[in-house]
Formats: structure tokens, C-alpha cells, sequence
């Protein structure tokens, strides 16, 4: 790599660290044009695999075998289940609040309770539990009951479904169908996402993965970040209420200028790297059109697609108007059965926490020729208040 010099003025400072490299990212990045890669992969080229197969891609850098893959499996299995005890605990959390914190809570609860203060170890459990953490938070959380342990001869996100006591009952299979889409698209997404950088940055401290994944989760569940897919469903109703199920794109078009004209929000389009629609949101809208063609929201999220770009370019601020994949993914959820927006946060997060997951366990063992990183330290300029 060519070294690259930076001069740094005050329009530098105070912008999120924007576009200023600090490290490596092995596992994934993102091209402004082609969207998001997978150890060299374009992430659309692998929503026919299995969950685990991809998994596997993250951690080891390369595709395995059929027998690698099983081999892998099962290793997982054998970690998957959580104790009685800790089970008992996250049945204790209080149900107030939003799900993330109480999946942050469970997050920490594990570590204190199964953790092996070792990184490695510790990302593969994590890898093999958080569907078991993530089925007993919503649970808990919704009042569902107990939840049961993981069965050995599922799979990954079988499992994940078999564990959720889901009200009202749905298509499980179709739901898994949807359920593995969306976990293998929110696996990863380059190193300096915030919920990323922010899990790498406390582990920077030597913190354990459980707490360093629980800070990034909360992170994650900011507006600005994770919950913008369930603002997004919220927005796709909020359309369809005011539109109806046969509206036009004249209609839709109408609405969005005049919400940009009171000062309102248009959720689900532009994105801080890519200067094309999201090619993640560009599966979900195949799998919505082809599964879902006749739901009401399937029928909206499409206007919204076609007619929201339309109006957005006439702003020469900005620099992307096109779909990302909030825009269309809770509506795939909620077509599919899960008609829970409160935990599309939650369900982003348990993908995401494999990808973060990996990538600290890359800057604590791997890099610097296995040093590891320091701590995070970034400058700060004394301002006069």
C-alpha cells in the first residue's frame, strides 16, 4: 500500500472521523459502486448459502469444504446452548426499556457467567450462543415464557426460529427463508461502521469480547444506526396509511415533496460509502417480489423505490439518494410473519455480532504480527469554551 498523507485542518475535526484510515479490515469493505464484499466476495453472491458456510468464509478467509463446513458445525453445536443459570438470569431482567439494552445486559450477563477471557474462544461461543441469547431476550422481553434449549439437529437459524415462542404463530419455514437472507447480508460491514469500530475500540482496552460486543451493541441500537430499520417499517406504514394500498407514484411522489418541504424526514435512502442503491436492499427487494408480490407494504416499498431517488437528485447536497438496506428489510420481516418492528434491532444485531466479533479477535491476536493493537487514543484539540 502506497503511504498516504494527510493534512489536517479545522474542516477536519469534529466530523465522526470520516474517510481517515486507522487500520485493517480482513473480513470485509464496502466499494462506493459494487456495494459490500466478503473476503473478496460480493455479499450478493452468497444469499443461496447457508448461514455457517459464510460464517466460515469470515473467520478462516476463504470458503471451506463441505467437510470443513460440517466439521465447523458441529464444533458450534457443541457451544450453542446456554446454562440453566444463565437462562435464569435473563428471565430476571426487567421487560422495560428497548430489547437492546436488555440484549446488552444478556450479553454482559454471558461473559460473567460462560466467558473464557480468551478472544478467539470466546468469538467462536459467541458465534454458536447468540441465537440462544437472542431467542431468550425476546422472549423475556415480550412475555413469550421460557425459552427451550437449542436442538442439535437443526440448523443455525432453524434453531433461532425454534426457539422463539412467536405470537402470532407464523410460517416458520417461510420465516427461516427470510431469516437467513437477512442474517448472511448484516453479518459485516467493513471495519469502521460505529457499533464496529466502538467494539474494537473497548476491546482496544483488553475488556473481554462479551463486554466489548455488548458496547457495540449499544451503539448499534442508536437511531443513526441499527434502529433505522425499524423507523423504516414505521415510515413504509406511515405512507401506506396516508396513500393507501393502490396508490400511484404520483401519490408517493406528492408525499415525499411534501414532507421535504415541512422539514420532514424520508427514511431509507443514502448511505455514508455507496453511491448506488444498497446491493443488499437490492436481494431484499428480489426476494420481496418473488415471495411477497401481493403484500401492501411489498407494493409500497417498491413506489418508494422508484419514486424517491427521482426526487432526492434534484438536492445537489446529496450525494446519495438511493435505497439502503433499512429501506426495504423490516418490510421483508414483517412480510414474512415477524410483525415485530421493536426487535428488527435485535435481530440486526445478532447477525452483526459475528462480524465484530471476528474482527476484534483479529486486532487483539492477529495484527501487528500478533501484538495486537493499542489501545485507541485518539487526539483531541483543547477548545476555550
Amino acid at each position: 500500500m502506497s503511504e498516504v498523507l494527510f493534512e489536517i485542518t479545522k474542516e477536519n475535526l469534529e466530523t465522526g472521523l470520516r474517510g481517515y484510515p486507522v487500520g485493517y479490515c480482513t473480513t470485509s469493505y464496502v466499494d462506493p459502486e459494487k456495494g459490500l464484499y466478503y473476503v473478496g466476495t460480493r455479499v450478493s453472491e452468497l444469499t443461496h448459502h447457508e448461514p455457517l458456510e459464510v460464517v466460515y468464509l469470515l473467520m478462516h478467509g476463504r470458503q471451506g469444504s463441505k467437510e470443513e463446513v460440517r466439521a465447523f458445525e458441529r464444533d458450534l453445536t457443541l457451544r450453542s446452548a446456554l446454562s440453566d443459570d444463565l437462562l435464569a438470569a435473563i428471565n430476571h431482567l426487567p421487560r422495560k426499556g428497548h430489547p437492546m439494552k436488555l440484549f446488552s445486559a444478556a450479553l454482559l450477563l454471558c461473559g460473567m457467567m460462560e466467558g473464557r477471557g480468551d478472544y478467539r474462544e470466546d468469538c467462536l461461543d459467541l458465534i454458536a450462543k447468540v441465537p440462544h441469547i437472542a431467542a431468550a431476550v425476546i422472549n423475556r422481553h415480550a412475555g413469550w415464557g421460557s425459552t427451550p434449549k437449542p436442538n442439535p439437529e437443526l440448523g443455525y437459524m432453524e434453531n433461532f426460529v425454534q426457539l422463539l415462542n412467536l405470537k402470532p404463530k407464523v410460517d416458520r419455514i417461510k420465516l427461516v427463508q427470510v431469516l437467513k437472507l437477512f442474517n448472511i447480508l448484516h453479518y459485516d460491514h467493513g471495519g469502521g461502521n460505529l457499533s464496529t469500530f466502538v467494539g474494537k475500540a473497548i476491546a482496544s482496552g483488553l475488556e473481554d469480547m462479551y463486554g466489548s460486543i455488548a458496547g457495540a451493541m449499544c451503539a448499534l441500537e442508536g437511531p443513526r444506526h441499527g434502529r433505522a430499520n425499524q423507523d423504516c417499517l414505521h415510515f413504509v406504514q406511515t405512507v401506506l396509511q396516508e396513500v393507501g394500498e393502490s396508490a400511484s407514484e404520483a401519490a408517493v411522489e406528492a408525499l415525499l415533496r411534501s414532507r421535504l418541504a415541512s422539514n420532514q424526514l424520508i427514511f431509507g435512502f443514502g448511505h455514508a460509502v455507496l453511491r448506488v442503491e444498497d446491493p443488499r436492499a437490492t436481494s431484499f427487494y428480489d426476494f420481496l417480489k418473488a415471495h411477497y408480490p401481493d403484500h401492501p407494504y411489498t407494493h409500497i416499498a417498491l413506489l418508494l423505490r422508484a419514486v424517491g431517488p427521482k426526487v432526492l437528485k434534484e438536492n445537489p447536497k446529496i450525494s446519495d439518494p438511493y435505497p439502503n438496506v433499512d429501506a426495504v428489510s423490516g418490510s421483508l420481516l414483517f412480510a414474512a410473519g415477524f410483525t415485530h418492528p421493536e426487535y428488527f434491532t435485535l435481530l440486526f444485531g445478532m447477525s452483526r455480532c459475528i462480524g465484530i466479533a471476528r474482527q476484534i479477535v483479529y486486532e487483539r491476536n492477529e495484527a501487528r504480527g500478533g501484538k495486537g493493537c493499542p489501545i485507541v487514543r485518539p487526539k483531541y484539540f483543547y477548545k476555550a469554551p
